[in-house]
């Protein structure tokens, strides 16, 4: 399961990319419009620029906006940048490999064979699906009316 605070990102990060990039968002609108928490979503927006996704801009006319381009930010990344590791199992992880503490023989676990097949998966879908391409989806609210 991802945390609240990663589909807060990915909410902000998807609501930077459907807007003109020469205008940059306040938190608040951000906020408001996505029903997340000021508080929360300022550490969350710090945390993104400081992974280099974002750019802030100070004073009238101020916010936020994305650094590079939507279709160069996948959603694989930005579950790293803010729950860290997504493989199911430590043996597993690409950036974060540790052994599992009750392994005899990697080789021969039958648990890590299939949850293999799992996170191949998982990376798959998630470091080939961009910002850009949540961005192109039809919101509900504009789909309802």
């Amino acid at each position: 399961m991802i945390s609240q605070k990663a589909k807060y990102a990915l909410r902000a990060l998807v609501a930077l990319a459907r807007a003109p990039q020469t205008e940059p968002l306040v938190i608040s609108d951000i906020a408001r419009e996505h029903r997340i928490p000021k508080k929360f979503l300022e550490q969350i927006l710090l945390d993104l620029k400081r992974h280099g996704l974002l750019a802030s801009k100070r004073g009238k006319g101020g916010g936020y906006v994305l650094l590079r381009p939507a279709d160069k930010i996948t959603y694989g990344e930005v579950l790293r940048i803010i729950d860290g590791p997504i493989a199911p199992l430590p043996c597993l992880s690409i950036t974060a490999y540790r052994r599992c503490a009750d392994c005899v023989d990697e080789t021969s676990c039958e648990t890590r064979k299939v949850f293999a097949h799992v996170a191949d998966a998982t990376r798959k879908v998630l470091d080939s699906t961009t910002i850009a391409d949540a961005a192109a989806t039809p919101r509900i609210a504009q789909i309802a009316s």
